[in-house]
């Protein structure tokens, strides 16, 4: 990790360990040696665990706009933006289980994904050149995007005997509507 600065080892570090263990079962000094760092490094950078979950969750964030983007960009078929977003939450499973468990018992893990979500829908308004008056509408479909992609992701649909493809479909067909 030459060439990145102590908060974003840090941040790294804690991504791997939240994605491992969960939020549960990640503590500071942990996070720090993974890092490479004495664990009172941690707080001259952090006020303590939820706030490195929060720019995790950031980094998380950023990655999967990075990724996203450039198949947009490029015009990748629907298909392809799926199979990213599917990837991307596949990967951080137990990150994400932390994710929407913290989000309902943590105010500021709530406050932080509801400002995720809100730069999602800016960010979805400027791939799909829309009006910002669409934001309602824009907002409903990124949650059934992120639910049907966490569900895909978590292996859920094949509990209730509905086929993977099946859901992908529904997302490909949110993804052409929004790109249409």
């Amino acid at each position: 990790m030459a060439g990145f600065s102590t908060a974003e080892k840090l941040v790294a570090a804690a991504m791997a360990e939240f994605n491992e263990h969960g939020f549960g079962g990640t503590d500071s000094n942990r996070i720090a040696r993974r890092a490479g760092f004495a664990p009172q490094t941690f707080y001259r950078w952090f006020k303590g665990k939820t706030e490195i979950f929060v720019a995790a969750y950031r980094a998380w964030e950023d990655a999967e706009r990075a990724d996203v983007g450039a198949l947009l960009s490029r015009d990748a078929p629907v298909e392809a933006v799926v199979e990213a977003g599917v990837d991307h939450h596949r990967r951080f499973l137990k990150f994400r289980r932390s994710l929407r468990q913290l989000a309902l018992e943590d105010r500021v893990v709530r406050a932080a994904r509801a400002a995720s979500r809100l730069r999602q829908v800016e960010q979805i308004r400027v791939w799909t050149n829309r009006p910002q008056a669409d934001d309602e509408g824009l907002a409903v479909k990124l949650l059934l995007l992120e639910r049907l992609t966490d569900a895909i992701a978590e292996g859920e649909l094949a509990d209730m005997g509905v086929t993977e493809a099946s859901a992908r479909a529904e997302l490909a067909g949110i993804i052409d509507g929004l790109r249409g």
